[in-house]
């Protein structure tokens, strides 16, 4: 807590606030490293699986497999987090299976499926961009300005 905070506190909250601090469990930073990198490597070995079926049994090349690969990682990640699995393999996890594009769907459907009660226009359209609009709208904002800036720093390669 913030020393500007930590003053606005009565003396009682903030012995509170120091007995508090002492009984919270350490963090296992290796171990949820470890689980984080055992699960995005999962995740990227079965999409590459999957971009190896779509080139040796599809007849698609190396770049035009990769479109079909994000899409059917993004639909079996669907399908777990409407059966509660995908939550599960999140809470042991973490960050291993929220920063790959399976995470981002299953930030999308887990709002649309929690909202569905409310209608498809405002409970699934409307709150389904709640947790991933913020991830949309910077993405969005930062190819805007690489564009800019790779066309002020090579323009010759703008145009053909």
């Amino acid at each position: 807590m913030s020393n500007s905070k930590k003053k606005k506190l009565t003396p009682t909250q903030q012995e509170y606030q120091e007995m508090a601090k002492k009984r919270e469990p350490a963090r296992a930073i290796l171990k949820n490293c470890f689980r984080a990198f055992i699960s995005g490597g999962t995740i990227c070995l079965i999409g590459q699986a999957i971009t190896d079926m779509f080139i040796h049994w599809g007849g698609f090349d190396k770049e035009k497999a990769a479109n079909p690969t994000v899409a059917v990682l993004i639909i079996i990640s669907v399908i777990l987090t409407s059966m509660g699995v995908y939550d599960k393999i999140s809470q042991w996890a973490g960050a291993g299976s929220a920063v790959p594009v399976t995470g981002f769907a299953n930030s999308m459907a887990s709002s649309a499926i929690e909202h569905r009660s409310e209608g498809l226009v405002l409970g699934v359209g409307g709150k389904m961009f709640e947790l991933a609009g913020s991830v949309i709208v910077f993405g969005t904002v930062a190819a805007f300005i690489i564009g800019i800036l790779h066309l002020i720093f090579n323009p010759s390669s703008v145009g053909g």
